[in-house]
């Protein structure tokens, strides 16, 4: 029996019970859909966390004074300052730049709109070392630091949250502390990292935050940048070093200080969120075994009301392997239609996730091949102990049978 034809025969006998056929394939349908949109949904939180550590910038270490814990609750101790960093970039030989920042939650007005947001004073290089990009207007640079002037960047967020145009509030005046500051630029977008948003902050020269805004020199956090060639062990050792010395931190005692390499935190995240994104498809996975011993019961159904038109076919001169491969072809099928039909739901399902809930999803191809894939597997596997059955009937039993 030709192997068209067995498709064929095949075919018909699931169109002929084309509604159970469709009850059927429902297990198969739903457990596909359900690896497809929970490793969706877990590529898009990795895709997610890698582009953080892309934004985080190369070879950046940050600087952060130190906690404390009293009465159980946690204070900042402000220990770095402006002279820190100037030290750092004199004595290291392992760093190419320095960026401190001295920040404060501050009242922004502008017109008859105004928002409570981050107002970083910090170094014209900010936004090499951090990866930053202008969109409008341009940064501020050495000149407007040394000279102390009221001039500010936005991140990209602001405008937005002030109701503005970004284009209509360069070279305007915005209030903050109620001081006037100019608008010279607004930058590129970049996306929260952690529970971070920069683009949510406004950067002023960092003199002038130190000497208009805030009157201090201490400040909260510094983020340096290491040469390529260099180890981030080393770097840290010749920071702990040098601020050990400039704090005259006895031998034996605390750090007043903290060294963070941010991205290991990310790199952490990554994982948890990789094996999070397994076990998903695992449980996901489990109703695509349930589907498969559905196609099973039922194609045990089908080879018992079969049984009279097997034990024809037999006599006709069908062979075993004619019967065995007639009843595969039928599983299979189901699977495989399933699965069609649960790669479309799966996709479309993490599309209105990413569109109505803002969820970050990512569908691969390699998980739409693995889901396909397996489906076929279900339906091999399962659809083996039917067809076995219906092959191996006793041609003059079946013929007799009712």
């Amino acid at each position: 029996m030709p192997l068209f034809e067995i498709i064929r025969v095949a075919f018909q006998s699931i169109l002929a019970n084309l509604f159970r056929a469709g009850l059927t394939m429902l297990g198969i349908i739903i457990g596909v859909s359900a690896v497809i949109t929970m490793v969706a949904m877990g590529s898009g939180a990795q895709k997610a966390i890698n582009d953080q550590i892309q934004a985080l910038g190369s070879n950046i270490l940050n600087v952060s004074s130190s906690r404390s814990f009293r009465g159980g609750v946690s204070r900042n101790q402000m220990t770095l300052t402006v002279s820190d960093t100037v030290m750092l970039m004199q004595d290291s030989d392992y760093i190419s730049a320095v960026v401190p920042e001295i920040s404060g939650r501050e009242q922004i007005k502008f017109g008859n709109s105004n928002q409570n947001t981050s107002v970083i004073g910090t170094t014209p290089n900010f936004a090499e070392v951090k990866d930053f990009d202008i969109e409008y207007g341009r940064l501020f640079d050495q000149a407007d630091n040394a000279a102390k002037r009221r001039v500010a960047v936005l991140g990209g967020e602001v405008p937005e949250e002030l109701g503005v145009k970004p284009v209509d509030l360069l070279d305007k005046t915005i209030a903050i502390r109620n001081l006037p500051f100019v608008v010279i630029g607004i930058l590129k977008k970049k996306g929260s990292v952690g529970y971070n948003n920069p683009d949510d902050d406004i950067r002023i020269p960092l003199l002038t935050a130190q000497y208009r805004v805030y009157g201090t020199d201490l400040v909260e956090s510094v983020s340096v940048k290491v040469l390529d060639s260099v180890k981030l062990e080393q770097a840290m050792v010749e920071i702990e070093r040098i601020l050990r010395r400039e704090h005259k931190i006895l031998p034996g005692k605390d750090n007043d200080f903290s060294i963070i390499d941010t991205k290991m935190f990310l790199n952490t995240a990554q994982e948890a969120t990789r094996i999070f994104t397994m076990l998903l498809a695992g449980i996901a996975g489990v109703s695509l075994l349930v589907g498969g011993i559905g196609i099973m019961n039922i194609m045990l159904v089908s080879v018992t009301e079969r049984t009279r038109e097997i034990g024809i076919r037999i006599a006709l001169g069908a062979t075993r392997s004619n019967i065995l491969m007639q009843f595969l072809v039928e599983s299979m099928t189901l699977c495989l239609v399933g699965g069609l039909l649960g790669i479309a739901l799966g996709v479309g399902a993490s599309m209105l996730l990413n569109q109505l809930a803002g969820w970050q999803t990512y569908v691969s191809a390699s998980s739409i091949l693995i889901a396909f894939l397996f489906s076929a597997g279900v339906g091999l596997l399962f659809g083996i102990w039917p067809a076995r059955r219906a092959a191996y009937l006793d041609p003059v039993e079946a013929l007799r049978h009712e």
